[in-house]
């Protein structure tokens, strides 16, 4: 098939204005299946007249023609998918021009095979169900159907007889003439409707649908009146008036009000098979439009259930609407449909607009093509079922990812602690019920700010008088003062004040206790502040996310987030079962939102993501772990740890016996670099005093001032964090607190990045120590030898472990959950399949702890199976788990082998010690790349798409469409045949030979917050980029894994075990084994003789890597087409 070079066709004689690009293949192969039944009860559009230039030979055009106000058909959502319509290489669009069909005769508007048109305000819609009577086109929208969405009686009683739950409702007909003449009953707090009662807050609406006041009256018992919705006027959707009556001239509809989370859900179909949904907040909340940064309404990015997926297709097919908005309501587990608005787009989303475009586009073609005798025929969507070659060579689908991620880069932490005894703290303690548990943790801004009230009190009353009673420290209340008035505004993610009773005050613990302890009850005040993520840490987070599409099968050159990815698709089909948690740390649930909205290609702010996507996983231990009650074992390891650090002589034998009695390379490559520890320590300390001298030096010079450093920080707050380091680390006896080391290295790491611009003196010295004694004191403090590190691992992990247990066997009940319903999933291949991922947000104690179960808990015979032993090796060289650390465990399915069979399903562990640190140098550990393949098939493999150049991606950003063109065009040969992965290289730049690609970038990204502010720049620090994913093992069988689990769980204490009881009851599930036939027949699995590559499609600035997650040992890719097929030119990104 030839580049196309025919014009932008179109009848002479009419005045039309026509998008058309010319030399561009069109999307790529494949919309959703089965559209065609929107056109139930329709003509085909087969009546063309005979004087047209019908029998032209193929370069023939489709056209496609835009009929509705100019306001909507010059709209951006409109434009936007048009012109990427236009990109299908036979498809032409033609807007009708407003004046034509406003005062235009029909039979002089402008000819189209295929109609999109429909009502809004002004527009003549007899005209144009005149002149689908005449031309008889496809239509897009069935134009009848749109007289009954004015009327919202009609609407209702449509959906009443498609069996779609709305709310109770009942409709008052009133006589213009005869007002009075009706049937409504009005009480004080309710309304009396035909007989049907409704008791206030409910809804009233006027039947016509163009009339957008919907009033809502409330109960005298909230205060009464009423809020009054209207269309959107600038920020206000509605207001309050204290109007209680309802309406005395009209006709309504009257409705019980649904109590939803204060969210109403929009949603978009395309087709019977493609849903959006985005919820906003609902204007009966407050009538203020939420709108972000850049002005835009602020819309929360939504998964709809099964049950909404079945009630969108009913929606879509009831009323004949391809593209059809409707609105739902969430209330008491139940979805309720509340108004059908027929024809709208959604706003401001690329990834809705690439779909949208694509099914469309692949509807017309299917719908047109044959009756013009184009060259196109329904591409096989070989993305629908997520299948890859196993590193066995056979193929497998994709059927859970399990990923357990440390959050993003973050703001030192810091905490202080103070013993309070004056009544307003017990006041405080008793009000928020502290003496329950004998423990109160305070992150809400109203507890908080009581916290700040009672320090401003106090030191008022120090200032005013010195010798009163108040015997808090001064120092420590005006630091207590400061941290919370720290930002001008309190956010609990920021801070936090927690609250334990003593009994008998506090003993004599640190150097600062001067005086002996006082008698009586106290209270121990901790401060915890800083550890935020960061802006770096955001976009640490959300790469990865973006990085992450790529280990779904079609996810991997599309990652830049255009169609055909395949995650994506995966996601809008509705066949991906996600589900994201995070402990309750600010820091740890900001990296998951983050790391949602890269996956997932979301836009906008992260808190409506956080809100939607984020489930808090604090119920059960599951991700936290309270760091204050430290378990025995780890206490006895701590103190251990601090009497081997205390000798003032170099590391003995003895000493490397006592201290790495695994062996491992990291650590032992630390200890050597300290020698003698204490000594070390001196050095540090002395590194500390002259970086500490070196701040206040700078704070005296009049020029940095004003200096502000990154994340607005200001010298006086660094110099407070370094000073404090300097107070705790060193003791009056001389003796260093070994515990506050991580706290070092914390802070000089974050400096070195970030704050490298000061240009302060011997940091990277400080760097080195610290980091070398962090190296052996922080994997330490998780236990020493191998029964410690079990012990202390099981004691965090247990929760997590059952639950991961769990996500594995229940990937074969498959519950209702997002599947494609059995009866419409014809010419979708494999409709009950999907993917489940779930991913699990945590900190450095969780990874740690996990990792030590896969090592030492008897996995795998590090003897007998070599490569666990490389794996292990590898591990044991990795020093550090840092930002962004991730433990990943994928399981296939091999759909040829026997259900009961142990080799059914099969298990892959991989990992990457996360984000790249300030001078890790050339010593780093490499392990085996993701997904090696067998040895004898590297020679075959040319190239394995290093996706090396992501990093110069942008964030998804759209860019014009004429650069999006001239870049994304293929040099691809047309008739070469496509069979072997050969032709890949061909256009990537660097062929390279290794048998396993590498999925995340490796080099840096700026930071998005580049702002100059006075001397310094905020954000001018890199963002690091993340070490790739390495596989550990890749054929261990599900029943090894489970059986391994099993084993590590029923190690555990009873008391977890109880814990457990609780777990499973909580995620309500009844785990079947693994060895359960499947209620779905297998796919049929593709042999490699059908299984070419399609040529590589180009993304921005991207090698091409390879189409899925593919190992070299099996045929090349899934994600494919037949070479024959003419359809293989229908690529979005050529």
């Amino acid at each position: 098939m030839s580049e196309p070079g025919g014009e932008g066709w179109c009848q002479s004689g009419n005045p039309t204005s026509v998008f058309a690009y010319e030399g561009h293949q069109g999307p790529e192969e494949g919309g959703m299946k089965n559209e065609g039944e929107m056109r139930k009860g329709e003509e085909e559009g087969q009546g063309k007249e005979e004087d047209e230039d019908y029998d032209s030979p193929p370069e023939r055009q489709i056209v496609v023609g835009i009929c509705s106000m100019m306001k909507k058909s010059k709209s951006k959502p409109m434009t936007q998918i048009m012109e990427r319509l236009c990109k299908f290489e036979y498809i032409t669009v033609v807007i009708f021009p407003e004046e034509v069909i406003l005062n235009e005769p029909v039979d002089k508007w402008p000819l189209c095979d295929c109609l999109v048109s429909f009502h809004s305000k002004g527009f003549p819609l007899d005209k144009a169900v005149e002149y689908a009577n005449l031309r008889n086109p496809l239509l897009i929208n069935d134009l009848n159907m749109q007289y009954y969405i004015q009327d919202r009686r009609e609407v209702y009683r449509i959906l009443q007889e498609e069996g779609i739950d709305l709310p109770r409702y009942a409709v008052l007909t009133r006589d213009p003439d005869r007002p009075e003449e009706c049937n409504l009953v009005e009480g004080e707090d309710h309304v009396e409707v035909n007989g049907e009662v409704f008791p206030k807050p409910f809804v009233e609406k006027p039947v016509c649908a163009e009339d957008h006041n919907v009033y809502i009256y409330y109960p005298t018992s909230a205060g009464g009146g009423s809020q009054r919705l209207f269309r959107k006027i600038g920020s206000r959707s509605s207001v309050y008036s204290p109007e209680s009556c309802v309406r005395k001239t009209g006709s309504y509809i009257y409705e019980e009000f649904m109590p939803t989370d204060g969210t109403d859900v929009k949603v978009y179909t395309v087709g019977p098979d493609y849903a959006h949904a985005e919820a906003r907040k609902s204007p009966a909340l407050d009538g203020k439009v939420e709108r972000d940064s850049e002005g835009k309404e602020i819309r929360y990015p939504v998964m709809l259930t099964a049950m909404e997926k079945l009630v969108a297709r009913k929606v879509c097919l009831a009323f004949k609407q391809t593209v059809c908005g409707f609105d739902l309501l969430r209330a008491n587990g139940h979805s309720f449909v509340c108004d059908v608005n027929g024809f709208s787009f959604v706003k401001n989303s690329m990834k809705y607009y690439d779909d949208c475009a694509k099914v469309l586009g692949n509807m017309v073609m299917r719908e047109l093509a044959p009756q013009f005798h184009i060259p196109w025929s329904i591409p096989m969507e070989a993305e629908d079922i997520p299948i890859v070659p196993t590193t066995s060579g056979t193929m497998m689908e994709l059927r859970c990812v399990i990923a357990i991620i440390r959050h993003g880069d973050r703001t030192p932490k810091q905490k202080m602690k103070m013993e309070v005894r004056h009544p307003l703290f017990f006041e405080l303690f008793e009000k928020y019920g502290g003496y329950k548990s004998g423990k109160l943790k305070l992150k809400k801004p109203k507890q908080l700010q009581e916290v700040l009230d009672i320090a401003r009190l106090l030191l008022a009353e120090l200032g005013q008088h010195t010798d009163c009673e108040i015997e808090e420290k001064k120092g420590k209340l005006e630091q207590l003062k400061t941290v919370l008035e720290m930002y001008g505004h309190f956010s609990g993610i920021n801070r936090k004040v927690q609250l334990t009773y003593l009994p008998n005050g506090q003993p004599k613990a640190s150097s600062e206790e001067e005086e002996g302890p006082k008698e009586g009850p106290s209270l121990l005040l901790v401060l915890k502040w800083g550890g935020e993520l960061t802006p770096a840490g955001r976009v640490q987070a959300e790469e990865l996310g973006r990085a992450f599409r790529c280990m779904y099968p079609g996810g991997q050159g599309d990652y830049a987030g255009f169609p055909g990815c395949g995650l994506l698709r995966l996601h809008s089909t509705y066949r991906h079962d996600l589900k994201i948690y995070a402990s309750d740390e600010g820091r740890v649930q900001m990296t998951a939102a983050a790391f949602a909205k890269g996956l997932l290609a979301l836009e906008g702010e992260l808190t409506p993501i956080l809100v939607q996507m984020v489930k808090s996983a604090n119920m059960n231990g599951m991700l936290d772990s309270d760091s204050e009650s430290l378990t025995d074992c780890q206490q006895r390891v701590k103190a251990r740890l601090h009497e081997i650090m205390q000798k003032d002589q170099d590391f003995t034998e003895a000493d490397y016996q006592k201290l790495a009695p695994t062996g491992s390379p990291s650590l032992v490559n630390s200890m050597k670099i300290i020698g003698n520890p204490v000594r070390t320590c001196d050095q540090v300390y002395a590194l500390i005093q002259r970086l500490t001298s070196q701040i206040r030096k700078r704070l005296e010079d009049p020029k940095s001032a004003d200096l502000q450093l990154y994340h607005s920080e200001t010298l006086e707050l660094m110099l407070q964090r370094w000073s404090k380091l300097e107070r705790d680390f060193r003791n009056k006896s001389g003796r260093y607190d070994i515990s506050k080391i991580p706290d070092i290295y914390d802070c000089v790491k974050y400096d070195t990045q970030h704050n490298a611009t000061l240009g302060l003196e011997d940091t990277l010295e400080l760097f080195r120590l610290s980091r070398a004694l962090a190296d052996i004191v922080i994997p330490q403090e998780y236990g020493i030898n191998k029964p410690e590190k079990m012990d202390i691992a099981q004691a965090y992990c247990l929760p997590l472990m059952k639950k991961i247990q769990l996500d594995l066997q229940r990937t074969h009940e498959d519950e209702a959950v997002n599947k494609l319903h059995p009866l419409y999933s014809r010419g979708v291949m494999s409709p009950g399949r999907h993917v489940r991922t779930r991913l699990y947000f945590t900190s450095e104690s969780h990874v740690h702890s996990l990792l030590s179960i896969f090592r030492y808990g008897g996995l795998l015979d590090e003897v007998k199976d070599q490569q666990w032993k490389q794996a292990m090796d590898y591990l044991s060289a990795v020093s550090e788990l840092n930002y962004m650390t991730q433990i990943v465990i994928m399981l296939y399915e091999d759909n040829n082998k026997d259900p009961g069979s142990e080799e059914r399903f099969h298990v892959e562990l991989h990992f990457s010690p996360g984000v790249k640190s300030c001078e890790d140098e050339e010593n780093v550990p490499l392990g085996f790349g993701f997904r090696p393949a067998s040895a004898e098939n590297q020679e075959k493999q040319t190239n394995q798409g290093s996706l090396e150049d992501l990093s110069q991606d942008e964030p998804d950003r759209a860019l014009p469409l004429s650069e999006l063109i001239s870049i994304r065009r293929s040099p691809m040969i047309r008739n070469r045949k496509t069979g072997s992965m050969e032709v890949l290289s061909e256009t990537s730049p660097s062929s390279s030979k290794g048998a396993s690609y590498r999925l995340f970038p490796s080099c840096s990204r700026q930071s998005p917050e580049i702002k100059p502010t006075g001397l310094g720049f905020e954000g001018c620090s890199m963002v690091p980029s993340i070490y790739p994913l390495e596989t550990l093992h890749n054929s261990l069988s599900l029943k090894q894994v489970d059986e391994f689990l099993n084993a590590v769980c029923e190690d555990s204490s009873d008391a977890h075990a109880k814990t457990m009881k609780a777990l499973s009851v909580l995620f309500d599930t009844s785990s079947q084994g693994y060895g359960q036939a499947h209620t779905y027949p297998p796919p049929k699995a593709l042999s490699s003789s059908e299984t070419p590559v399609r040529p590589p499609t180009h993304p921005l600035c991207l090698s091409s890597g390879p189409p899925s997650t593919v190992s070299s040992a099996g045929p090349s890719s899934p994600t494919s087409v037949n070479p024959s097929n003419p359809a293989i030119n229908f690529s979005f990104s050529e």
